[in-house]
C-alpha cells in the first residue's frame, strides 16, 4: 500500500529542481513534463521562482499539495537535510536519484537516510538510481529520456545505466512495458518489495527483474512464491564467489551460479540468461496464460525453421511428441501431397491464409493439443499479415485458452505483421529459437504451478534436536566447530538419518570388543575433529574381517594421523559395520549460503563429487517431493534409475533422507557445513558411512 503512491501518484516534487540545461535536476523536471504528467509537478529550488515554466518552492513545507512522490537530486552533502524536508512534509515516496552513498563506501550515510524514512514512514527508493518510470501515470521522473514503450510487464534493475539503454530497447523491439525502476543500492526498499507491490498493480502482468546480488534471498523468495504474477529474472555476476570456505565438498561446490539457479528454479522464478532471454520470456509470460501439459505443435512452411525449432525444443526441455493419428489427418488437408502432417508440421511454402488458420484451428481445438508454435518464412506468394490475421482467427475462435506464440522471419512485411500480432496479446519473435524459449518458460511456469502446492514441506515430528544440541555445546566447550564423525553420525541418527552401526574405541582392545559386538566385516576410522578428510591421512581401513586384522588396523590409523597431523587431538578409532556391497554412492551436503541461508546439496558421491561435480542445490527445507526433483535433476540420474540392468536404487528412502536432512540445517542454522560422503544406497533403503560437520 505505501508504494500505491510510487505506481499511482497525484504530485511528484523535485528536489534539487534545476533551471540548469544537461543538469539531473532539469532533465528530470523535463522528463515529468515531456511525459505528460497529469498531477501536480513542484519543483523545490530556494534560489528560482519558476522552472521550465512551472511554479518553484524553496523548501518542501512551502509545497501548497500533499506530495506523494519526491524525487531527490541535490548533492550527497545535502541530501539527508533535504530527506529531512521531505519526511516533514508527510512525502510517501522519496526516490533518490543522488549518488555517494554505499557504492562509495558511505553506509553510514545510507543507514542515516532509512532512519530518516523510518521515522517519518516514508519508503526510500535508492540511493544511487536513474529514477522511475511509469506509463499508467504517463510519469518519467528519472533522466532517462523518454517514457518506455507502453504495455504490461514491469522491469525492476539494480543497474540504472542498463535500465536507460533497455528504455530505447522497448521502442524498438515493441516491448510493453508499465513501470521500470531502478532501485540501486536498495538502502530501504529492495526486490522483494517490489515484487509485493506489482503483484497488486493492476497494470503490471509479468514482473522482470535485473539482479545483481540479494541482501536478503529468503525475503526474496517469500515475495515470489506469494507473487500471483510471474517473476523473470536475469542474474548477472555468476562467477564463482572469491572466498569461499572448503573444508567440505559442498563448500567448494557451491558457486554463486548454482544456487541462484537451484533457489530460482525451486520457488517458479524464470530464468533468463541474457537480455534477449529476459524480453523474450517476459513478453510470452505477461500475454499468455500457462502451458499446462507437454503436447506443442509446430506449425510451419518451411522445413528449415521447423528443423531449428525442433533442436531448441530440446534445448528448452520441450518434448515435441507426434501428434494422434486423427489429429494428423486433420492437418493433411491443409497441406499437398509432399507435406508433413507430423511435428513440426510442414504445411510447405505455398501455405497462405486459409491453410494456416485451418491448421492452427484444427490443433488448438483438439483435445491432444496443449499450446502452438507457428512459424512463417516469407514468400513472394503469401501475405504476412494475411497469414497473421488468419493465426489470430484461429487463436480467437479456439477459445484464447491454450498458449501460442509465432515467429515470422522475413524482411519489413514480416516485422509489421509481427509488431500487429504482439499488439493483439499474441507473442511475436523473429527467431524460431526464441518462439521455443517462450514456449519453454510457459512450460516451466504451468508445471510449477500445477505442483507448488504438493512441495509444501511438512517437518517430521520423530527427530531428537535436544541431543543435536547437548553435542553442539559439546564441542563448543571444548573450543572446536569441527565435529569428529562419531559427533557427526550421533547428529544424523538424532534426525532419523540410517547410519552404518558404530562404536568408537580409545585403543586397540576396544576396538576389538566394538567389533565383535557390530559383527565383521568392519571399517576403522580414525576419531579427529582435527582430521576431516580421513583418507588423505591414511585414517581408513576397510573390510576387516577378524580380531588380529581390527588390532593391526587401529594401531596403523592412530600412527598415520599423528604423522599427517602432530597436534592433531584423537579420540581413538571409529569402528564401523561395513556397508554391503552393491550399492551406489553419492553424496548429500548443506551450506549455509550467504544469501539464501540453509541450503541442501545432492549428488553422484565418492571420488565422482570432486571429479564430475554433477550435484544439485535447494533451498532447505525441502518436501520428499521436491527432493525428487533434486534426485531427477543430476546428469548421473540413470545409474540412480537402474542403468544396464542394474536393479533401480532406492529414491524414496533417497528423498526423504534429503527432507530430514534439511530440516536439520533449518533447526540448527549454526551449521556451516556439511557433508555425507559417501551414502551408500541400494535398492532398499540407504546408509551413511561417512560425514563431515563445521559449525559457524
Amino acid at each position: 500500500m505505501k508504494l500505491q503512491a510510487l505506481f499511482q501518484p497525484r504530485s511528484i516534487a523535485v528536489i534539487g529542481a534545476s533551471r540548469r540545461e544537461g543538469s539531473i535536476g532539469y532533465m528530470v523536471v523535463k522528463g515529468i513534463i515531456d511525459s505528460k504528467f497529469e498531477g501536480a509537478i513542484y519543483p523545490i529550488n530556494p534560489k528560482a521562482d519558476e522552472i521550465l515554466g512551472i511554479k518553484a518552492y524553496p523548501t518542501m513545507q512551502d509545497v501548497p499539495g500533499e506530495v506523494d512522490l519526491a524525487m531527490l537530486t541535490v548533492p550527497v552533502n545535502a541530501a539527508l537535510e533535504a530527506s529531512e524536508d521531505a519526511g516533514r512534509k508527510g512525502t510517501k515516496v522519496l526516490a533518490v536519484i543522488t549518488s555517494g552513498f554505499g557504492e562509495v563506501g558511505r553506509r553510514d550515510l545510507e543507514e542515516q537516510l532509512v532512519e530518516i524514512g523510518q521515522r517519518y514512514g516514508m519508503a526510500i527508493v535508492g540511493p544511487n538510481i536513474v529514477g522511475i518510470l511509469n506509463n499508467p501515470a504517463k510519469a518519467n521522473a528519472s533522466f532517462s529520456p523518454y517514457l518506455p514503450y507502453p504495455g504490461s510487464i514491469a522491469l525492476v534493475s539494480q543497474s540504472g545505466a542498463l535500465l536507460i539503454a533497455l528504455d530505447g530497447m522497448t521502442w524498438i523491439d515493441k516491448i510493453g512495458i508499465s513501470h521500470m525502476i531502478s532501485i540501486g543500492n536498495m538502502a530501504d526498499l529492495d526486490m522483494a518489495d517490489f515484487i509485493d507491490a506489482l503483484n497488486e498493480d493492476p497494470n503490471t502482468a509479468a514482473i522482470s527483474l535485473y539482479v545483481e546480488g540479494l541482501k536478503d534471498g529468503r525475503k526474496f523468495l517469500d515475495a515470489v512464491k506469494r507473487s500471483a504474477k510471474p517473476v523473470i529474472a536475469l542474474k548477472a555476476g555468476t562467477s564463482k564467489r572469491g572466498e569461499l570456505a572448503t573444508a567440505s565438498h559442498t563448500g567448494s561446490l557451491a558457486g554463486s551460479t548454482k544456487v541462484y539457479s537451484a533457489a530460482f528454479k525451486q520457488f517458479g522464478v524464470t530464468i533468463a540468461k541474457h537480455l534477449d532471454e529476459l524480453f523474450v520470456r517476459s513478453i510470452a509470460l505477461s500475454m499468455m496464460k500457462p502451458l499446462m501439459g507437454d503436447n506443442i505443435a509446430v506449425i510451419t512452411n518451411g522445413g528449415g525453421a521447423g528443423v531449428l525449432a525442433t533442436d531448441a525444443a530440446e534445448r528448452y526441455g520441450i518434448p515435441l511428441l507426434d501428434p494422434p493419428q486423427e489429429l494428423k489427418d486433420l492437418f493433411a488437408q491443409w497441406m499437398p501431397a509432399f507435406g508433413s502432417p507430423r511435428n513440426p508440421v510442414d504445411m510447405t511454402g505455398m501455405a497462405a491464409r486459409r491453410e494456416y488458420k485451418g491448421a492452427v484451428l484444427d490443433a488448438l481445438k483438439h483435445p491432444w493439443t496443449d499450446g502452438a508454435a507457428v512459424l512463417y518464412c516469407e514468400t513472394a506468394v503469401t501475405d504476412p499479415q494475411d497469414i497473421a490475421e488468419g493465426i489470430y482467427e484461429a487463436y480467437q475462435e479456439a477459445g484464447a485458452t491454450k498458449p501460442v506464440v509465432v515467429s515470422y522471419l522475413g524482411g519489413e512485411r514480416a516485422l509489421k505483421a509481427s509488431e500487429w500480432m504482439k499488439s493483439k496479446g499474441v507473442p511475436a519473435y523473429f527467431d524460431p529459437d526464441q518462439a521455443m524459449s517462450a514456449l519453454g518458460c510457459l512450460r516451466d511456469y504451468g508445471r510449477y504451478q500445477a505442483h507448488r502446492e504438493t512441495s509444501t514441506f511438512m517437518p517430521f515430528d520423530d527427530v531428537n534436536p535436544v541431543k543435536v544440541g547437548e553435542i553442539f555445546a559439546k564441542a563448543r566447550s571444548e573450543g572446536r566447530l569441527d565435529l569428529s564423525e562419531n559427533e557427526g553420525d550421533a547428529v544424523f541418527q538424532a534426525y532419523g538419518l540410517p547410519v552404518a552401526p558404530f562404536r568408537l574405541a580409545e585403543d586397540a582392545e576396544q576396538a576389538v570388543e566394538a567389533a565383535n559386538a557390530i559383527g565383521y566385516p568392519v571399517v576403522v576410522k580414525i576419531a579427529s575433529p582435527d582430521i576431516l578428510h580421513k583418507t588423505e591421512a591414511k585414517g581408513v581401513k576397510v573390510g576387516l574381517s577378524n580380531v588380529e586384522e581390527v588390532r593391526q588396523a587401529t594401531a596403523e590409523v592412530i600412527a598415520n594421523a599423528k604423522t599427517y597431523k602432530a597436534n592433531a587431538k584423537i579420540d581413538g578409532v571409529l569402528v564401523q559395520k561395513m556397508a554391503p556391497k552393491g550399492g551406489t554412492e553419492v553424496i548429500f551436503g548443506a551450506i549455509k549460503d550467504s544469501t539464501f541461508q540453509q541450503t541442501v546439496m545432492f549428488g553422484l558421491g565418492g571420488i565422482f563429487v570432486e571429479v564430475l561435480k554433477d550435484v544439485t542445490f535447494r533451498v532447505a527445507p525441502v518436501s520428499p517431493q521436491e527432493a525428487r526433483k533434486m534426485i531427477a535433476e543430476i546428469a548421473a540420474y540413470p545409474i540412480i534409475k537402474g542403468a544396464r540392468g542394474q536393479k533401480p536404487r532406492d529414491e524414496a528412502a533417497l528423498a526423504e533422507a534429503l527432507s530430514r536432512l534439511s530440516q536439520l540445517v533449518v533447526d540448527f542454522p549454526e551449521i556451516k557445513e556439511l557433508d555425507a560422503n559417501p551414502v551408500m544406497v541400494y535398492e532398499d533403503g540407504l546408509l551413511i558411512v561417512d560425514s563431515v560437520i563445521k559449525l559457524q
